[in-house]
């Protein structure tokens, strides 16, 4: 009889949130009939950020993914942002009453303001009974069955469009959404993240990497739903001036942050995939601390050595390398004419002026032309019959962040002939 009534709520709240959908898409149809007309990608930009979770997720994926989407809808989801107002601290006590039992049990205080709020979880500082700092991320109540209804009414709807529009089947709609629910739902898995957080720190302790960590997580308060881990305190990477008070050189402490992550590229089974700044800090001791590890990415390693030639090809202007490594990085289903690639690619950058005085003169790259430069590789390379996996777009985008982080610590830096970082190894530091 249990079993029933959750399938009878299961259904009704599958299709109030359809429901919802259309109502929301209704909205903006009737604003657009009315007269407010904005740009197609800026209006579904706007859209997906009012129908919440699941649709800012999506628009996340449409940024990183330029070898699926049109540029100019992954130029504008870059501006998608994933934070969303808190929810009441009552809610979130009921969800860890619900998984971990009393909460007095456990916790000697639980910060009621959040630390942060997003679409799919809330995070807020807690000091255990034990004594120890820490964090917890909270899942948002009902996110898990937003997500897999909005997700199984894409998929839906992607099917019937095949069917209707026999040009759509090409583009493999239906396999895409497929990616982007297992994407989403592993967000959604804290155990996962936990095992995430566990095997990095693994990584550390083999290749005896000790001006780095990841946080201690709490097993014993960890679910599906609720996630516990050790609190650590410094400054982003972004924070020169705080960085000076625990690093008496912030520019060695940004080699360990970049020879970390580019070791763990060789060495641990996959990349920390969001290193943005709130994720990167500089701790009160000096250490490097990696937190949230919900987005990352796999790669083979061979995909990375072409990764690597490929920068380094883009700054020597080796054109030749520059199409042997993305024709490495890449998969395709004929042999690709690696000569005229090279002479297209050449055309494509003119030389790549710009690139190279920027790199020469020690100033950092735009991301604008960063982005706009690997839409127009991955672009040519599509031309050419080769198809870019996700990870090449994730790991450039990586890339840009720590690009930011070389301006800010570093300007001097060249981060593809720097004799301190070890882009396929073991760094000593």
């Amino acid at each position: 009889m249990a079993d029933l009534f959750s399938s009878i709520e299961g259904t009704f709240k599958g299709i109030l949130r359809v429901g919802q959908t259309a109502g929301t898409l209704a909205t903006t149809g009737l604003s657009w009939l009315l007269g407010d007309r904005p740009p197609a990608p800026r209006l579904l930009r706007q859209t997906f950020e009012k129908l919440g979770a699941t649709y800012i997720k999506l628009g996340q994926f449409i940024a990183s993914s330029p070898s699926l989407f049109p540029v100019e809808y992954v130029e504008e989801f870059q501006k998608c942002l994933d934070r969303t107002d808190p929810i009441p601290f009552r809610e979130i006590k009921a969800i860890l009453k619900k998984e971990l039992g009393r909460v007095e049990d456990h916790f000697e205080s639980i910060d009621e303001k959040p630390l942060a709020s997003a679409s799919i979880a809330q995070v807020h500082a807690a000091k255990l009974k034990t004594g120890e700092d820490v964090v917890l991320k909270v899942q948002k109540p009902g996110v898990e069955d937003v997500l897999l209804t909005d997700l199984n009414f894409l998929y839906v709807s992607a099917r019937v469009l095949e069917v209707l529009a026999p040009a759509f089947s090409r583009t493999s709609l239906t396999g895409i959404i497929t990616d982007i629910q297992k994407t989403m739902m592993e967000e959604c898995d804290f155990l996962k993240e936990a095992a995430n957080i566990r095997e990095f720190q693994g990584f550390l302790d083999e290749n005896q990497i000790t001006h780095a960590l990841a946080p201690k997580v709490y097993d014993r308060l960890t679910t599906l739903r609720v996630l516990t881990m050790e609190r650590f305190f410094g400054v982003p990477l972004t924070d020169l001036d705080s960085i000076r008070r625990f690093s008496p050189d912030p520019e060695m402490t940004l080699i360990t942050a970049l020879n970390t992550w580019f070791a763990s590229l060789m060495y641990c089974n996959f990349f920390h995939a969001d290193v943005h700044a709130g994720n990167l800090m500089v701790l009160e001791d000096g250490r490097v601390g990696f937190i949230d590890f919900g987005i990352v990415g796999r790669i083979q390693k061979t995909t990375w050595e072409s990764m690597n030639s490929l920068m380094e090809a883009m700054v020597t202007e080796n054109f030749d390398l520059m199409a042997r490594s993305m024709i490495g990085i890449g998969a395709t289903d004929h042999d690709v004419d690696a000569n005229l690639f090279a002479a297209d690619l050449k055309k494509l950058f003119g030389g790549m002026e710009k690139l190279e005085a920027s790199v020469s003169s020690g100033s950092a790259i735009d991301e604008n032309d960063l982005n706009r430069m690997m839409i127009d590789m991955v672009q040519l390379g599509e031309r050419h019959g080769i198809r870019f996996p996700r990870e090449f777009a994730l790991l450039m985008k990586q890339l840009l962040y720590f690009d930011r982080y070389i301006r800010i610590l570093a300007p001097g830096m060249d981060i593809f002939q720097d004799g301190r970082l070890n882009r396929l190894g073991i760094s000593d530091n």
